[in-house]
């Protein structure tokens, strides 16, 4: 299916294009352990942010909140940033046919930064990197995805979303864009219904490939 608009796909970072989400489930479920008493946390807070953790479940906490956000600063430091299988191939496909790429993430520029120093050519492969500072209101709200509509002028439905938590893939839906769900954090079963279409990874995914998922 050949088209004349643009073409524009928004991806998220971790359990996307890095395999960083069983790493931060290890730290998290240590925070519930430590200071709630609650074993599996990190799997309750997959797709939220800092700000959305802390006001759920560490309200009227501010010095544990500072030792969270000092510890968690030091493992993402020290976290090992490996790409989803396939990722970088499809990327160099949708850059080849000139699609617009960016990474809409809750991530901070700081957490980033350490994301830079790993892989140097990172920021390149994208026309933009949307980080939690630029938008006010955090997925589920749509505003993160259609910030990157408005800057690559692009419309819904040409423009695909991928993403792998609950979260992100309301955030998705809720903007008006064609939603791949990724199986890397959960399953295909839990996330049935809540994109357009499900994938376990990149491997077979290609410009022509996702033409067809418009």
């Amino acid at each position: 299916m050949e088209t004349k608009e643009t073409l524009a796909v928004l991806f998220d970072f971790d359990g996307v294009i890095m395999d960083t989400e069983t790493q931060y489930t290890v730290f998290w479920d240590e925070q519930g352990r430590k200071y709630l008493n609650r074993g599996h946390y990190g799997k309750s807070i997959k797709g939220q942010t800092l700000k959305q953790i802390y006001e759920k479940d560490f309200p009227g906490m501010p010095d544990i909140q500072e030792l969270i956000s000092r510890d968690l600063g030091n493992f993402e430091e020290n976290m090992s940033y490996e790409y989803i299988p396939g990722i970088e191939a499809f990327i160099a496909s949708l850059r080849a046919n000139g699609v617009k790429m960016a990474v809409v993430t809750s991530s901070t520029t700081k957490k980033m930064k350490n994301v830079y120093h790993a892989h140097p050519k990172f920021a390149g492969l994208f026309d933009e990197i949307l980080t939690a500072e630029r938008f006010s209101r955090s997925k589920p709200d749509p505003d993160c995805f259609l910030l990157g509509m408005k800057l690559f002028g692009s419309k819904p439905e040409h423009t695909f979303v991928f993403e792998d938590s609950f979260h992100g893939l309301q955030a998705g839906r809720a903007s008006g864009a064609i939603t791949i769900g990724l199986a890397t954090t959960n399953s295909r079963e839990a996330i049935a219904g809540k994109a357009d279409h499900i994938i376990d990874d990149f491997t077979e995914m290609t410009y022509e490939r996702l033409l067809t998922m418009m």
